[in-house]
């Protein structure tokens, strides 16, 4: 497998390695959020505004994108993250690499990346749907920090990591 920087001619892969792998929580989410859901991972600007606002990581096996997640350096607060926090988003594996360590991986990149921006604190959120994330989040260090609104009818935390 090969971790190489992610960019704009990946999209489409990204698009379909998403639907791949969060196809899995369609059976846990009612009709309407799951079209939501649907609508955004099939959605080319999801990827592309997070690659303007900072940078991804995908894993490659042979010609198949099998691995991503976005970092996106301090400098960009919304309605969860402050100014003042990296941010990792969209940590995805294709189902037929879960439990490899690539989630742990390209967490590591991440949080690399924060420490090399000076940043001190990156942050993720997370939803219930997501257990096996929020072991490998936790067992990085990152801690939770509080929950959020519901999102797609479902319980979500804010995590942060001092770095």
């Amino acid at each position: 497998m090969q971790y190489r920087k992610g960019n704009t001619a990946d999209v489409a892969f990204m698009q379909a390695l998403a639907l791949a792998a969060w196809g899995r929580f369609e059976p846990l989410l009612t009709k309407a959020n799951w079209q939501l859901l649907y609508q955004n991972l099939n959605s080319p600007s999801t990827y592309l505004s997070l690659l303007e606002k900072g940078e991804a990581q995908v894993v490659e096996d042979g010609d198949r994108l099998v691995g991503m997640a976005f970092w996106i350096p301090s400098g960009h607060p919304d309605a969860i993250y402050q100014a003042d926090w990296s941010q990792i988003r969209f940590v995805t594996v294709h189902p037929d690499y879960s439990g490899k360590g690539m989630g742990r991986k390209l967490t590591e990149w991440c949080v690399e990346m924060a420490q090399q921006n000076n940043d001190h604190t990156i942050a993720l959120h997370t939803s219930e749907m997501m257990d096996n994330a929020r072991h490998i989040y936790e067992s990085m260090g990152f801690i939770m920090v509080k929950e959020l609104e519901p999102r797609l009818g479902k319980r979500y935390w804010l995590y942060t990591k001092v770095i």
